[in-house]
């Protein structure tokens, strides 16, 4: 996370949802040639039109978001003969995001991501009582994180981009100040999702965006992650307790199930793993820029995503609570234990309640900025 003087943040625009029952279509001129945006309708929430936006590249890869939580519902990338897969998980309308249960797919999640101790934490001498939850403690927000929130979108003139905006009142899930927020998915000539968020607020507040998009690189091919290939640049995890909040440790991942700092099969030592993966590696930075951090990869598909990002951590989860009961999926797919996998870019969880842990308050005249960047391609 950086904070920078708000000076520099230009101004959020809010536009209005388009209501049209016809597809529109229109090109974005880029260097490497064109890019395609369409719309459709996509339903409607609290009164207001679902609209699912859609980029597409010269290379055909897609990547479709809608209002509802600034989801990403597809991400349409080749393999290495050059079929196209989604490879994220998802539903085929609304109802199926909105039913209950849901994990948080694809959906953008703040104020903080990840979990807060006992829904509670200090700032300036003040005790602020969040939303418990999950077991007590808040997770992703609280009852009506950002997942659930409507996100005004606005179509990027002569880029491959869409704007996301939203307006997180003071009070809101128990968070102070009024959190002005700005999300932008750019879609690269070199079939990479690029995702910079920015941030500014009117009261001290801890601020930990994400995205919560779950992946499966055989784009249903194979039932499971565990055979996917992971790498992550981090000698060191913060260890958890039984409800999964930090115990405040910074531990070596030494060798064991933790260690990913070689690529190997998610699946080889996850049965050591009390739950499976669900936790905070802290990267091995070399500086505060857009790093390479992670690499997954399906030798059986091909495709290989690259994560970068600006962030101190990243959050590995397995899928643990997926168990195919999720209904309105796409092509009727059951999501089952270890269907995908998350790489969630992010600082520590708990951080408010954790004062070794890098810093996530967010000050007036700051602001928060935070790019991720997922890079695909085959071999």
């Amino acid at each position: 996370m950086k904070f920078l003087p708000v000076l520099m943040i230009t101004a959020i625009g809010f536009s209005s949802c388009n209501n049209s029952e016809t597809e529109k279509k229109e090109t974005a001129g880029t260097a490497a040639g064109k890019t395609l945006i369409t719309e459709k309708p996509f339903g409607e929430y609290e009164g207001k039109a679902v609209t699912e936006y859609t980029l597409t590249n010269a290379n055909g890869m897609q990547v479709s978001v809608i209002n509802y939580g600034g989801t990403i519902t597809r991400l349409m990338v080749p393999d290495k003969s050059g079929s196209m897969g989604d490879v994220v998980t998802g539903f085929e309308s609304l109802e199926g995001f909105l039913q209950k249960g849901v994990p948080y797919f694809g959906a953008l999640i703040g104020r903080y991501g990840n979990r807060i101790a006992n829904a509670k934490f200090t700032l300036d001498g003040k005790e602020y009582t969040l939303s418990p939850n999950n077991n007590g403690n808040t997770l992703h927000g609280g009852n009506k994180g950002y997942d659930k929130v409507y996100w005004n979108i606005e179509k990027q003139a002569g880029d491959s981009s869409l704007k996301l905006s939203y307006l997180s009142k003071d009070g809101e899930e128990g968070y102070p100040g009024n959190l002005t927020i700005e999300v932008i998915y750019t879609l690269t000539a070199g079939n990479a999702l690029k995702i910079d968020y920015t941030a500014t607020t009117d009261k001290a507040t801890p601020v930990n965006l994400t995205s919560h998009a779950y992946f499966n690189l055989s784009a249903g091919r194979d039932s499971t992650i565990l055979g996917h290939d992971l790498l992550i640049k981090a000698s060191k995890f913060t260890p958890v307790n039984d409800q999964l909040i930090p115990t405040g440790k910074i531990e070596e991942v030494k060798g064991g199930p933790m260690d990913f700092t070689t690529a190997k099969p998610i699946g080889k030592e996850i049965a050591m793993v009390s739950g499976g993966y669900d936790h905070n590696w802290v990267l091995d930075r070399t500086g505060n820029g857009l790093e390479l951090v992670a690499q997954l990869s399906d030798a059986v598909s091909g495709r290989v995503m690259e994560v970068w990002t600006t962030e101190p951590g990243l959050q590995f989860y397995s899928g643990n609570f997926l168990d195919g009961t999720l209904t309105n999926t796409k092509a009727g797919t059951k999501y089952v234990k270890y269907g995908a996998l998350c790489l969630e870019t992010q600082h520590f969880p708990d951080s408010p309640n954790q004062p070794s842990f890098p810093a996530t308050i967010l000050k007036p005249g700051e602001t928060y900025r935070h790019t991720t960047v997922y890079k695909f391609s085959a071999q």
